[in-house]
């Protein structure tokens, strides 16, 4: 363990770090494209990948028949041989739990039911699972109705409000959810039994919903999510059914209260459970993700905690603290900790696409967007991505359906090396470290309380989420609230006292970031953009700090260094993959430095000795000296590839490094553009930007004299798939 075992993992880190994407399975199949797609994958650094049956299959290959079992055999054979890992989906195509309208055909009372309000309601009309739930004192009926719900199918005509959408399933009910295993999960086991466990590592299940898509009713005639028989669990609660009419009147009562926890505890023993206990037995992990962002409970059911940031519920106009989706990062996270769980993933990008004047533009999703939403949830504790999506195919419609391919259609593919690297390396740093944040806050399932927590972020106070269930097992050790092997000496929430074991009165009750205390980093001036994760990894103590701003931060900083007084400090730029030294003055226990993060920087600090400094050849960056091209030059320009090409030239001489005092000075090339940059000097590749501000090195390219450079600077495929008109070129 130490600084050289770190830095060395990071460089290169194991193929089991790798983003595991969405594959969107979802054209006319052949064994050589499919072959093809995946060796592709590997050679740009991706070495897993999530099997997804989407929208686009033809009808001629109905979903889990031999003909597309035999395609995804051949998919799962091709990652076998390339030592690439599969996790299989379980829906086609989601929400989860229906087998693509299956289990509603093989028997159709186990279709999707709510709860609803009739003003009459005759028995003779209704049999079976519809039936009438309590007659209230108005003379009116809270009764339990098929509610119509649907999920989006894999065959064009089969999607939301067409004829051909699959009715979805009572995923409250144990039969429906034996017949989902037994479509989906043992036909696949059937086929594929021999990689399971080894090449097929798990099964993602995807925000399966109770009353399905487009089954919430109508705001006069609403559903609320039910099953038959759930009355009498409600009952032995103490609830009382007729109570549940204030549902309709959006009024709470103590019947209502003991309803959403019915719901929620019989979804996970119901759904979660069975799906967990078989994923178990079956040597694989349960994966994917609950319906909603703050859903913090039903994640005890999952080997690997996952979440889903989509839709640009956050972004980088926004800010990523507001609203109920700006708690999903550390909702996995901190669940994955608490149940001991080494992996949390985040299914991420999916339709994060930019608006114009109020309006949502198809593919305009950059990669400026794409740097700032991994840093969001790998700063909140997230270490396995899935993008959202990599496609088979775009052909027709395809490309249409929740874009952009961030993948082999995407405008970076050729360099992808450098993006999957860094997810790697972001994934590899947070997994099987040692958590060290000094704050619980108190929660519970659907109320993760962001607007509290805002403040938390912005004065990087670290905190780890704790529910109000898991406080059984706490105890207090030393004036420290221990549970699941962390110790914090701040609990924040108004419930604390009331609710710790033992009232555990040593344990300090906190109601702001400020009253925490003194942090381990701490910045002179305030930061509130400036993200914070503390942890140790490979026995070394380490910072991750994102700037989630639009500015550059310059900031004077401090680290609590204890005993430390004669630790050196290291700085590992996962993105670039360099790791350099930092300089650093020791001040009262703490050591102090200049803090530089420019806009979309993130960079990993690690404390070390000044023998593993010195053993690891770390130097302080070069200097850095700016080459200005005066006058560029627009030298061609290809519409269809969205590509401009510009030229320029400087004269350079070796001497005049010398005029600058340093010996090591850093040639760099700013440019100002949009989007992608790629570099030629004197007709050498140099690299590639992705966002501004551009800027490349070119020490190793320059030569005495005249010097020649040329960029291709590419647009955005909104431009050819979005129907707009997004600049591109230099600015």
């Amino acid at each position: 363990m130490g600084l050289i075992t770190l830095t060395e993992k990071l460089r290169k880190p194991d193929r089991e770090y790798t983003a595991f994407p969405f594959w969107f399975f979802n054209g006319d199949f052949t064994d050589e494209e499919i072959i093809r797609q995946i060796r592709d994958f590997r050679d740009k650094g991706i070495y897993g990948f999530v099997l997804h049956p989407r929208m686009g299959i033809p009808e001629s290959i109905p979903y889990l028949s031999d003909a597309f079992m035999h395609y995804v055999k051949t998919a799962v054979e091709t990652a076998h041989e390339e030592r690439m890992q599969v996790v299989l989906y379980d829906e086609g195509m989601y929400p989860s739990g229906s087998a693509h309208g299956m289990i509603a055909a093989a028997d159709p009372a186990l279709a999707s039911v709510g709860l609803t309000l009739e003003d009459d309601w005759d028995e003779n009309d209704h049999v079976g699972e519809e039936r009438v739930v309590a007659r209230l004192a108005n003379g009116k009926f809270l009764v339990c109705r098929h509610n119509q719900g649907t999920i989006r199918g894999i065959h064009f005509g089969e999607d939301d409000g067409e004829p051909g959408a699959p009715l979805s399933a009572d995923i409250l009910n144990p039969k429906a959810v034996d017949l989902f295993l037994k479509f989906t999960h043992e036909r696949y086991y059937e086929v594929l039994k021999e990689y399971f466990g080894s090449t097929i590592i798990g099964f993602f299940t995807d925000e399966p919903s109770i009353l399905g898509r487009n089954g919430l009713g109508t705001a006069e005639k609403p559903f609320f999510p039910w099953t038959p028989g759930l009355e009498e669990e409600i009952c032995s609660r103490g609830g009382k059914t007729e109570e549940l009419e204030a549902l309709f009147e959006g009024k709470e009562n103590r019947t209502t209260a003991v309803y959403h926890q019915v719901i929620t505890d019989r979804e996970g023993r119901v759904y979660y459970g069975k799906l967990s206990s078989w994923c178990e037995a079956h040597g694989i992990a349960l994966m994917g993700h609950p319906h909603q962002s703050d859903d913090i409970d039903v994640q005890q059911y999952f080997h690997i905690p996952g979440q889903d940031l989509a839709l640009r519920w956050v972004a980088p106009e926004k800010g990523g603290l507001e609203g109920m989706d700006s708690v999903m990062g550390k909702c996995s996270s901190d669940a994955a900790r608490l149940m001991g769980r080494r992996r949390n993933s985040n299914e991420c990008f999916g339709a994060c696409n930019r608006t114009a004047d109020g309006v949502t533009i198809p593919w305009y999703f950059t990669g400026s967007d794409m740097k700032w939403y991994l840093d969001w949830l790998a700063v909140r504790g997230v270490n396995l991505f899935i993008p959202h999506a990599f496609y088979y195919s775009i052909e027709g419609a395809r490309k249409e359906e929740r874009p952009p391919d961030v993948g082999a259609n995407s405008i970076w593919w050729n360099h992808y090396e450098q993006i999957s690297g860094y997810m790697s390396r972001l994934s590899y740093m947070g997994t099987d470290g040692k958590n060290c944040a000094d704050v619980a806050v108190l929660c519970d399932n659907r109320n993760l309380h962001w607007k509290e927590v805002k403040e938390f972020y912005e004065k990087q106070v670290v905190f780890n989420y704790l529910p109000l269930r898991c406080l059984e097992g706490c105890r207090e050790e030393n004036g420290k609230l221990v549970c699941a092997g962390q110790a914090y000496s701040c609990v924040f929430g108004d419930e604390v006292h009331s609710l710790l074991p033992g009232g555990m009165p040593s344990v300090k009750r906190i109601r702001s970031a400020k009253e925490a205390g003194e942090q381990e980093l701490r910045l002179k001036n305030a930061c509130p953009t400036l993200r914070l994760t503390h942890f140790i990894k490979e026995g070394k103590e380490c910072f991750f700090i994102v700037n989630e701003g639009e500015t550059a931060v310059s900031e004077e900083t401090e680290i609590e260094a204890g005993n430390k007084v004669d630790s050196c400090l290291a700085a590992y730029d996962l993105w670039k993959n360099e790791c350099y030294g930092i300089p650093v003055r020791q001040q009262e226990g703490r050591m102090a430095f200049h803090l530089e993060l420019a806009r979309r920087e993130s960079l990993l600090l690690i404390l070390c000795t000044p023998e593993e400094y010195e053993q690891a050849g770390l130097r302080y960056r070069p200097g850095k000296e700016e080459i200005k091209i005066q006058n560029w030059k627009l030298v061609g320009e290809n519409t269809d590839a969205l590509q401009k090409e510009y030229e320029g030239s400087f004269y350079w001489e070796k001497g005049k490094k010398e005029t600058t005092g340093k010996d090591d000075t850093e040639w760099v090339l700013p440019v100002s553009a949009e989007e992608m940059v790629e570099y030629y000097i004197n007709g050498s590749f140099a690299g590639v930007t992705f966002w501004n501000p551009h800027e490349v090195k070119l020490t190793d390219w320059l030569k005495e004299g005249e010097n020649h450079i040329r960029i291709v600077v590419t647009g955005n495929l909104a431009n050819r798939y979005g129907n707009a008109e997004v600049y591109y070129g230099l600015l």
